[in-house]
């Protein structure tokens, strides 16, 4: 699904009226029937619900499902997009989107800036895309849960990653800064830094390498296991310090800059708590994934075994302390919700980064492949969707990087002045909203 922004500013309250229907409709419906959008809208006369079901349809915000038993209109994942964006935007957290810098089998990444030109990261998760084979093939699971359709799985994993994210900022984890949640979207403050996975040299593998386990640890120690800790959720921020070396007459201090390099952590939807059934082998797992990329990358390997799960759990006893898992269930994350989010993302297919090397190195030709699937399977989509409404736009939506995948290269774009909406890869919808 691609973002398009181009007609969200064209869009009257009535129209706005009409989708936040069929948003509420489809808590109960797959497909809401035309006379309860027009009954939850509460505009008067049905010509006009009728008019403004044209507009959105043209623009794919709602479609109408073939050789359906009753005349009504499903909500697409752009209607959803909109949706969220129109609340971002009433909250005055956005102004305008840019450059797409990021995609996922689970999310798209854009560079968003705020009405006083502070920019951000949006994360937009897309659960239901992950694999079409995979969800195709477990329709009948779909269709015995009322909870499992894809958009209120995304709206759970975005609801759990900013729960997580802010209670990590908080007890001084080196996360992004959690701005706004709404719907399936998230916006957070936007890091200047590189993923792992694109870093192939440090000055000390040792020290970072050390530095990866202790978070490890320390996510136990208040009672989480990140569930996904590898190169692509961990992003390297570099720092220059200057060494401060005295020196003497006619000796100037040494020109020579340190690198000094600080992890990042990102990608929470797969976190658990310690006392999760599989625990162990999330834990294990996330260790392991760190030695086997320092090996593999750097050609380092720690003298010292472990760490062990065992040891992570006997540390939490001795030392107590503030449990963040109960923490974030008591801030409204129940464990009904994580329940049934960790269970349909093992049924389709995302629970981490799978297992062994081969799985490790495999990670990024899946993504294209999955992506290019994606994209046949959207074409076919927009040209049904084409046909069933009266007409479509022209307009075409952002696009991003191809080279980027999971985690987002947090580079600020250099040059831009957000005041003007005539930005060169910048759209902003904040004209008739």
């Amino acid at each position: 699904m691609k973002l398009n922004t181009k007609a969200l500013r064209y869009l009257t309250p009535e129209d706005w009226r009409v989708l936040t229907a069929v948003e509420l409709g489809s808590k109960n419906h797959e497909v809401v029937p035309t006379p309860l959008i027009t009954q939850i809208s509460g505009l008067r006369g049905g010509s006009g619900v009728h008019k403004c079901i044209s507009n959105l349809a043209k623009v794919n915000l709602i479609a109408k499902v073939k050789n359906a038993k009753y005349d009504g209109y499903r909500l697409t994942y752009g209607g959803l997009d909109y949706l969220s964006l129109h609340t971002h935007l009433k909250r005055k957290t956005l102004y305008s989107v840019g450059n797409q810098i990021g995609v996922g089998k689970e999310s798209d990444i854009f560079v968003v800036a705020s009405p006083t030109g502070v920019q951000y990261v949006l994360k937009i998760h897309r659960l239901g895309r992950i694999s079409f084979r995979t969800v195709k093939a477990n329709r009948d699971y779909l269709r015995n849960r009322n909870s499992g359709s894809w958009m209120y799985m995304s709206r759970l994993a975005a609801l759990k990653e900013f729960t997580f994210m802010t209670a990590l900022r908080d007890n001084g984890f080196p996360v992004p800064e959690p701005i706004a949640h709404s719907r399936h979207t998230i916006v957070m403050s936007l890091i200047d830094a590189f993923p792992l996975r694109q870093i192939t040299e440090v000055p000390d593998p040792a020290g970072l390498y050390s530095e990866l386990i202790d978070m490890i640890l320390r996510l136990a120690q208040f009672g989480l296991i990140h569930g996904d800790f590898n190169e692509f959720n961990i992003l390297i921020k570099e720092k220059t310090a200057v060494p401060d070396i005295e020196g003497g007459e006619g000796e100037t201090a040494s020109s020579e800059t340190l690198k000094v390099l600080t992890p990042i952590l990102i990608d929470f939807p797969q976190m658990v708590s310690i006392d999760h059934a599989n625990a162990a082998m999330y834990f294990d797992r996330d260790v392991n994934c760190i030695k086997r990329f320092f090996e593999r990358r750097f050609h380092f390997t720690s003298d010292e075994p472990g760490p062990f799960f065992s040891d992570a759990k006997a540390q939490l006893r001795k030392k107590g302390g503030r449990r963040l898992d109960v923490g974030v269930e008591a801030s409204g994350f129940s464990k009904k919700m994580a329940k049934e989010l960790e269970t349909y993302m093992r049924e389709v297919g995302v629970d981490g980064d799978g297992s062994g090397d081969e799985g490790q190195q495999s990670r990024r030709s899946e993504d294209d492949e999955e992506t290019e699937e994606e994209a046949e399977a959207e074409e076919e989509e927009d040209a049904k969707a084409e046909e069933q409404s009266e007409g479509s736009t022209d307009g075409r939506g952002l696009r991003g990087e191809p080279d980027v995948a999971k985690a987002y290269d947090g580079h600020p774009i250099p040059g831009e002045d957000l005041s003007s909406q005539e930005l060169h890869g910048w759209s902003s919808f904040s004209d008739k909203t």
